[in-house]
């Protein structure tokens, strides 16, 4: 059994990103970049407006100032003519500012007469003018290699006048759960014996937000031969299979042995955690293997400290981005956590951390309301107030 810490690096020094393909911008959101993207052009082009009002000399502009309107300049027109001392432009937030004139003064703070327009209240010390390649310039590195596409890198791909982007490939992930009690979810009320199959929903749910593309799901019960062949499926389509359950020492407990004639090997198996000690990491025939517990709970919060950060890494990110702890200011001091490093689940309330109330690993209505893991290790006073716990999203 390893330390959480030293899974993390055996992980992060393992996993390798998966080759790069080009995606349309619109296909882009939520992946990851294998190649930089440079400004295709300067933002703004030209010195702009930033508001609706009249462009002119700063030279001459002084409350009760009258000038002469010369015309109008509107966003994506033609650049306007020059104008000259005493003179102004109508102009619209985003359109080219003329030459000569270096101030727009709101259209608020004007009185327009005709042919002429007065400046008739205070317009204050700003400029409202945007200057050629304020927000960038042409060349300009906007996103590195490695960043993820959310939506507000979106805008600045898009801005940056780019229709595509080279990106790692999206890992392909089979989801196997395994166990004979387990049913399909609408099915299990007509069998005492069975309980609904709920974890896999969840892996994959996780996986998906992190990046991974689902293409297979399977439910096996607790029988080697029929282990097999789903996990010779499972290898045959997927860059990473999350196999869920069976990961104990039980007489049946077919997770590992299922990919043994595959020739798995294993990089851990049993992290110094809890829940979700038995979480392991192998591979088998080019493709990543992670198992997760059988519990909802130990499941979902391994998949968050595990699936999270190995989709990170076949897609060429930084796993800080994944696991991403802020430090944490408590409502209530929290029990020592004994000879493993727990995560508690927690919500915040007012501002401060709240355990949930329910913490055993096999809960779900209670996991529910978690919204954060509480990072507690061995041999750390744990404080109410001092904000010494890191916090990572659920």
């Amino acid at each position: 059994m390893i330390g959480f810490d030293e899974a993390q690096s055996v992980l992060a020094a393992a996993i390798k990103p998966l080759s790069a393909e080009t995606v349309p911008l619109a296909k882009a959101h939520g992946r990851v970049l294998a190649e930089p993207i440079h400004a295709a052009l300067s933002a703004p082009r030209r010195n702009v407006s930033a508001m609706d009002g009249y462009a002119l000399r700063d030279a001459d502009a002084a409350i009760g100032a009258r000038f002469r309107v010369v015309g109008q300049s509107f966003a994506g027109g033609p650049v306007p003519p020059a104008i000259k001392a005493g003179e102004a432009m109508r102009i619209f937030t985003g359109a080219t500012m003329p030459a000569g004139a270096d101030r727009v003064v709101m259209q608020e703070n004007c009185e327009p007469d005709g042919a002429t327009m007065t400046i008739a209240a205070p317009y204050g010390p700003g400029w409202h003018v945007r200057t050629a390649g304020c927000d960038f310039a042409e060349g300009d590195l906007l996103l590195p290699a490695g960043a993820w596409i959310d939506p507000l890198a979106m805008v600045a791909l898009a801005g940056a006048d780019h229709a595509s982007a080279v990106v790692h490939r999206a890992p392909r992930v089979a989801i196997i759960a395994t166990g004979d009690e387990l049913a399909p979810p609408g099915t299990a009320r007509g069998n005492p014996l069975a309980i609904p199959e709920s974890v896999s929903f969840g892996a994959a749910a996780m996986a998906e937000r992190f990046g991974g593309s689902i293409v297979g799901r399977f439910t096996g019960a607790d029988n080697l031969p029929t282990l097999e062949g789903i996990a010779r499926a499972a290898l045959d389509n997927a860059d990473l299979v999350v196999v869920t359950g069976g990961a104990s020492v039980g007489e049946r407990d077919y997770a590992k042995a299922m990919f043994g004639t595959f020739g798995l090997d294993l990089l851990f198996a049993n992290v110094a955690i809890k829940p979700g000690k038995p979480v392991w990491l192998g591979r088998a025939q080019d493709c990543w293997i992670l198992g997760l517990p059988g519990n909802p709970t130990s499941a979902m919060v391994t998949a968050r400290l595990f699936l999270a950060p190995l989709l990170a890494a076949l897609q060429g990110a930084d796993l800080a981005d994944v696991l991403d702890w802020e430090p944490a200011i408590m409502a209530t001091a929290l029990p020592a956590p004994g000879q493993r490093t727990n995560f508690v689940r927690a919500k915040r309330v007012a501002g401060r951390m709240v355990p949930i109330g329910n913490q055993d690993s096999g809960a779900q209505a209670s996991l529910a309301d978690a919204r954060w893991l509480l990072r507690c290790d061995p041999g750390v006073d744990l404080f109410a107030d001092d904000g010494s716990l890191l916090a990572l999203r659920l």
